[in-house]
């Protein structure tokens, strides 16, 4: 199974990208591609700046990367209750070359941060419009405090909770 993993952050040392990495990592004998969103920079979407550059080819290469994967797994970073600024503009813009921008691939959606929140409410928000996009959610989690959480020196959950409730959600994907 070919994973796309990926964090809605464009953060260089960005814990969701490790979240995000270290849950795809838990399905057996699967490929995994991690994007770097920076990978993937746009001016900000206006529909003045659509008439004038079209469909910019990063949209277009998120777009297949999307297409080309069995399964997706995204950690969205929480900015003042919302999506990273990056990853709304490239998701943006990618939903004009189609609305069905998860194209019917089964998703799992995460979400951390370094407070006891988790990014909850970001996750909400995706999970909540992630249907009208074509993503076929199939768990989603958050988990708080991630530095409490995550051993970073392992590059994996330390609290056996959590561990055990990502893994019931990454479980879904291997069916």
């Amino acid at each position: 199974m070919k994973i796309l993993a990926l964090a809605a952050s464009s953060s260089s040392t960005s814990i969701n990208k490790q979240l995000a990495t270290y849950a795809a990592g838990l399905v057996p004998n699967s490929d995994i591609d991690v994007l770097d969103l920076n990978d993937f920079e746009m001016p900000i979407f206006s529909e003045d700046k659509e008439k004038e550059l079209g469909q910019p080819e990063p949209a277009k290469r998120f777009f297949q990367k999307i297409g080309e994967a069995d399964a997706i797994v995204i950690s969205y970073a929480e900015h003042n209750g919302s999506y990273a600024a990056a990853f709304k503009n490239v998701f943006d813009w990618t939903s004009r070359i189609d609305m069905k921008v998860y194209q019917g691939k089964p998703v799992i959606m995460l979400a951390t941060s370094p407070g006891p929140g988790g990014a909850a409410t970001v996750l909400a928000a995706a999970t909540g419009s992630a249907p009208y996009f074509a993503a076929d959610v199939k768990g989603s989690l958050s988990i708080p405090s991630f530095y409490d959480n995550f051993d970073m020196e392992k590059g994996e959950l330390r609290n056996e909770e959590l561990v055990q409730q990502l893994k019931t959600a990454m479980s879904a994907l291997a069916l």
